[in-house]
């Protein structure tokens, strides 16, 4: 099993073991150091560590990598809509209801799955095994577009994109209730819910910095269409701000009300917008997805109630 030891110096006095780590580790993302703490293959002065356990000078970080695992997942053909592909990546527009990756209970029909049967084995191999190819990710019931990177070089100059704020994503979302304003700048921490770990909540302990803009498209009777622009990317974060706020998005079955709209099978949101600097060519590339059926019905449905 190959190692790697890196002694901490006086620039890394006081930083996270990840952030520290995955600076030092060629062709390694915060996320893929993330994974190996958990996997319990880093260890800071010859015992197991935390990922947000804060460094000294002169500390010792030991990295036991193991030999990738062969991926075992089976190719599966589906229909995807890519908006666009060529050697380094591909955007594609994810349909409300899929999953991006397999996890427990959904071990086949995955995003995933049908990359790996349209790619075959171009896909980056910095997520793992399980998150080939996979830049950024969407919920399962939320539509819209994403990133997927054909190997690490593209996957590793996107997230770097992501991690400085300069990687364009817009959602848009029918909330509840009027907003009181046109526009406005959502800046909670995020965390998992110290009430319900099945959630993500604003949290001040165990937290990351999230931000989110929103400006409101058109008011209607009880709900409000937004335009989201994410300069952060937590686990729901859009669910979680806007419900924080006290206007979550309509159909969200977990942070809305408990009386949920089921005709829209889950959460009114939509990835709709991508922009982004190509890691190959240096070139601004943005692309856009129409509102599917089911947003555009909902809204056909709010029209005659304009506010």
């Amino acid at each position: 099993m190959p190692e790697q030891q890196f002694i901490v110096d006086a620039g890394g006095e006081g930083q996270r073991v990840d952030s520290w780590l995955s600076g030092q580790m060629q062709g390694s993302t915060r996320s893929a150091v993330q994974r190996l703490i958990q996997e319990g293959q880093v260890l800071l002065n010859g015992a197991p560590v935390q990922k947000n356990s804060r460094l000294r000078q002169g500390d010792a970080l030991l990295v036991c990598v193991g030999e990738p695992k062969p991926l075992s997942l089976e190719p599966e053909e589906m229909m995807l809509d890519i908006l666009f592909e060529d050697d380094d990546l591909l955007v594609v527009n994810k349909p409300k209801g899929m999953v991006v990756h397999p996890a427990p209970g959904h071990d086949t029909g995955t995003l995933v799955h049908a990359l790996l049967f349209h790619c075959g084995a171009s896909l980056s191999g910095i997520n793992g095994v399980i998150r080939p190819g996979i830049v950024h990710r969407i919920d399962k019931d939320t539509s819209g577009l994403l990133m997927v990177a054909k190997n690490d070089f593209a996957h590793l100059g996107l997230a770097k994109q992501i991690q400085e704020h300069t990687f364009k994503r817009e959602y848009e979302a029918v909330v509840y209730g009027n907003l009181g304003q046109e526009q406005g700048v959502l800046e909670y921490p995020i965390g998992r819910s110290p009430k319900d770990r099945k959630k993500m909540a604003v949290v001040l302990q165990n937290s990351r910095p999230a931000r989110t803009e929103y400006q409101v498209i058109a008011r209607y009777a009880g709900f409000t269409h937004v335009c989201c622009r994410l300069y952060t990317g937590r686990t729901h974060q859009i669910r979680v701000h806007m419900a924080h706020i006290g206007h979550p998005v309509a159909g969200d079955p977990l942070y809305g009300p408990k009386k949920v709209i089921t005709s829209l099978k889950g959460q009114c949101l939509h990835a709709k917008t991508l922009g982004f600097v190509h890691p190959r060519s240096g070139e601004y590339l943005e692309f856009t997805s129409e509102l599917p059926a089911y947003f555009t019905k909902f809204l056909t449905s709010l029209k005659g109630t304009i506010a």
